[in-house]
């Protein structure tokens, strides 16, 4: 479960100093952005009542924005631009996301842009012909398991956005990365992976736009290097995590 949380402020500033108001908060956000406990933030201003504005903060965690960025140097400068409108708070507490979370379809998953779970198995289907015959990876993957391309391809199913199949029957995150634990996978076996992946994209149909193509190999990269770093022999296995969701943008850094 993330520890990151999610501060509200919710200020009523009459119009007349509404202009005030966002310069201070504008010269104020420069602090946000540079302190390493802040993840990011947003300022929003009512449709329907401009005098109510909600600023939106994600910290690290709780502790980390009460102990560290309220100690920091960074907080005195922040308080002193945002103290005229400290008597116009509403309200100022902090919310744990809960389960209940999601995207709308407004912009599809790489998943249904990929076109959908036979896409992902003809990928997987190209790719395992592609790596048993390569001079590189085949001893590897020694005594592959048949339904080992099969169980890939809901694992990406689900990072890309599809349905939760390999959860629901594989496990989490921690399941996969058991999967590398202690065989010592090689950087140059690393890179012949990605490669053959691309190869195997191309021959399997799957999108060629910049967009997706860039989306997918930085799922790829990520993936890979976590790999060569848990089947390394000092590797320890992370704690029960979900399978990570990619989506169009990047995703943070790995944090064991």
């Amino acid at each position: 479960m993330t520890t990151e949380t999610v501060e509200y402020i919710r200020y009523r500033i009459p119009e007349d100093r509404s202009a005030e108001f966002l310069s201070a908060y504008t010269h104020a956000s420069a602090k946000l952005a540079a302190a390493p406990q802040c993840v990011d933030y947003e300022l929003a201003r009512c449709e329907e009542d401009f005098e109510h504005y909600v600023l939106r903060i994600t910290w690290t965690s709780t502790e980390d924005h009460l102990e560290g960025f309220r100690k920091s140097e960074l907080f005195p400068d922040f308080l002193a631009d945002i103290r005229p409108y400290i008597e116009n708070i509403e309200e100022m507490r902090h919310y744990k996301p809960t389960a209940v979370r999601g995207r709308g379809a407004a912009v599809p998953t790489l998943f249904a842009w990929a076109g959908g779970a036979e896409a992902f198995s003809r990928l997987t289907t190209v790719f395992y012909e592609k790596v048993l015959a390569d001079d590189l990876l085949a001893p590897v993957f020694e005594g592959l398991a048949p339904e080992h391309a099969e169980h890939v391809a809901l694992w990406l199913t689900e990072v890309f956005g599809g349905p939760p199949a390999y959860s629901e029957t594989q496990g989490g995150h921690g399941h996969m990365v058991a999967k590398h634990m202690g065989r010592g996978i090689t950087e140059p076996q690393r890179r012949r992976w990605v490669n053959l992946i691309q190869d195997a994209a191309d021959e399997a149909g799957l999108p060629t736009d910049a967009e997706f193509r860039s989306a997918f190999l930085a799922y790829v990269e990520w993936g890979t290097r976590l790999a060569v770093h848990f089947s390394g022999p000092d590797a320890k296995p992370p704690a029960e995590q979900p399978v990570p969701v990619w989506s169009w943008g990047a995703a943070p850094p790995y944090r064991g």
